[in-house]
């Protein structure tokens, strides 16, 4: 639901704030450290980041969001995460009063407001939470289509795919926060005219542009989540880089899926946009086509419907070696939507906890392949080269059919309706190194 903290009106006293991912209508949660220091919860405003138990030190909130402002004086998001979004809403309103330019608590108390703000540039972004447990779904009909025809050109959708969200139990302990170099993966795989497999440093090494979905307040083991009120269990989103070794998965991903070809790291941008935040920007879900079943009636929900979706823009560029040698600008691999997903959030959230699975404050879900109609909007060179049929051609005279090692890949994503303030997310970036021998 739209609140003050939403108001176009609004503006903040922090430089920087007018313009950018970050104006005082945004205020993502983040884990920052300045150099050796210990890890804390902080908040994006501008080009600084508010320390929040700093502030909380310092008296600057009231008293209904001090719970939410004292479970930030942690070195992640977990606990204020499994506080749910009432006492979230608390410490966000607070924020805003601090952080408004015509703010009462900057004129009484100066110093102390501007002792909790930390430059960005100053500051070394951590993984955003402590995750127990990560999740990948596979929510875009257009990239499970694009898919699957390779594979399967007669049927390139199974038959469960517009029944069910289809996901798998990625690996936690390979999530790394934006920034960390990807090591190129070894990995087994097999040619079509080779009578057996080798293994070897892989040979088409992918991205896939995600959303990151962060779990709130969590669920009893045994206990399902409603479609109703699975929003309230969902803290915030972010972007999500689900690197991919594409020869590898072709060849073990029979019969159980994906494997060594996914959790050899994952990106994780490092501020998390709260759903409060993206309220102005919520949408109708995917409008399905005609014949497709409607939803079971555990995942249906006519408000759901309405506005599940979430009007995020989202976009892939690509840095080469040989461009960042020469100074050039990111070149612009594909550019997506959000709201071309066949599954909302609070369906993934809902169909994951619907078998008595317990989630925890934390545990992050990742949307799968943005992927849309056109070949532009595609989320992974996997599509977006065909299967490495149709090589990009970069500005340089370079060409790519799949990454390789000094390549960079950035993901940015934003929000922008008539009315309402431009919000963003900042970057998830990784840059492929080397392989590295074994031990």
């Amino acid at each position: 639901m739209r609140n003050d903290t939403h108001h176009a009106s609004l503006r903040s006293w922090v430089p920087g704030s007018d313009a950018g991912d970050f104006p005082i209508q945004n205020l993502p949660f983040g884990v920052f450290r300045v150099g050796d220091g210990t890890p804390r919860v902080a908040v994006a405003i501008g080009d600084s980041i508010v320390d929040v138990a700093a502030a909380l030190d310092a008296g600057l909130f009231p008293n209904d969001a001090r719970e939410a402002a004292a479970a930030c004086d942690e070195p992640e998001l977990n606990s204020l995460m499994a506080l749910g979004p009432a006492p979230l809403s608390a410490l966000r309103r607070a924020l805003v009063e601090l952080l408004r330019d015509d703010s009462e608590l900057l004129a009484k108390n100066r110093e102390a407001c501007m002792s909790a703000l930390v430059p960005m540039s100053s500051a070394t972004m951590l993984m955003p939470a402590e995750v127990g447990d990560y999740t990948d779904f596979y929510a875009s009909v257009h990239h499970a289509t694009n898919v699957g025809s390779m594979f399967r050109p007669d049927n390139p959708l199974l038959p469960n795919y517009k029944w069910v969200p289809i996901g798998y139990h990625g690996r936690a302990s390979s999530l790394v926060p934006s920034g960390s170099p990807v090591p190129r993966p070894m990995g087994q795989s097999k040619d079509d005219a080779a009578a057996a497999p080798t293994f070897g440093p892989t040979v088409r090494l992918d991205y896939e542009l995600e959303v990151g979905i962060f779990v709130g307040a969590g669920n009893a083991l045994g206990q399902a989540i409603g479609i109703e009120r699975a929003e309230e269990h969902v803290f915030g989103l972010c972007l999500v880089n689900d690197w991919s070794a594409r020869d590898v998965q072709a060849w073990e991903y029979q019969p159980l899926g994906p494997f060594l070809a996914k959790n050899f790291a994952t990106s994780v941008s490092p501020w998390v946009v709260t759903m409060e935040a993206l309220a102005p920007f919520r949408a109708p879900a995917f409008a399905r086509a005609e014949g497709d079943p409607a939803p079971l009636p555990y995942l249906a929900s006519e408000r759901d419907q309405r506005s599940g979706g979430v009007d995020i823009s989202l976009e892939v560029l690509l840095v080469t070696q040989q461009m960042r040698g020469r100074g050039d600008e990111p070149f612009r691999v594909s550019k997506g939507s959000f709201t071309s997903m066949y599954w909302t959030v609070a369906q993934l959230l809902t169909h994951h906890a619907s078998n008595g699975c317990n989630m925890r404050p934390g545990d992050l879900l990742a949307s799968g392949t943005v992927s849309g109609e056109a070949k532009e909007s595609r989320g992974c060179l996997l599509e977006r080269t065909w299967r490495g049929s149709e090589p990009l051609s970069l500005p340089n005279g370079e060409s790519r059919r799949f990454l390789e090692d000094g390549d960079e890949v950035i993901i940015r994503g934003w929000c922008e309706r008539e009315g309402a303030v431009r919000i963003g997310f900042g970057e998830c970036r990784g840059i492929v190194t080397p392989a590295r021998a074994g031990q």
